[in-house]
């Protein structure tokens, strides 16, 4: 078996080095009301490669404004990470 990566060993605050994906689309419709369309919504799940820990992020559309206010939200509320990980997604390199 290989060695693991330095990023994954090294101690250090939660979530400096995380991963970030999207799931969805999904259509999400509020329960308890009446006469209200679904929406579609998409996750942001955010992954730390040393603890493991999981944050999720709802978002409303797959633009390059939505997620760069989506990374904004989970900095202030899990502190900015040094390295975030991700695949080659149009919303998170944006137009080249």
């Amino acid at each position: 078996m290989g060695n693991l990566p330095v990023e994954r060993i090294t101690p250090t605050f939660p979530f400096n080095v995380c991963g970030v994906d999207f799931i969805g689309p999904r259509l999400v419709k509020p329960v308890a009301q009446r006469r209200i369309t679904a929406h579609k919504m998409s996750v942001a799940t955010f992954v730390c490669f040393i603890t493991k820990a999981v944050h999720f992020e709802l978002e409303t559309d797959l633009t390059i404004e939505a997620f760069i206010a989506c990374l904004k939200r989970f900095f202030a509320r899990r502190g900015k990470s040094s390295i975030v990980y991700s695949d080659n997604a149009t919303n998170f390199v944006g137009v080249q």
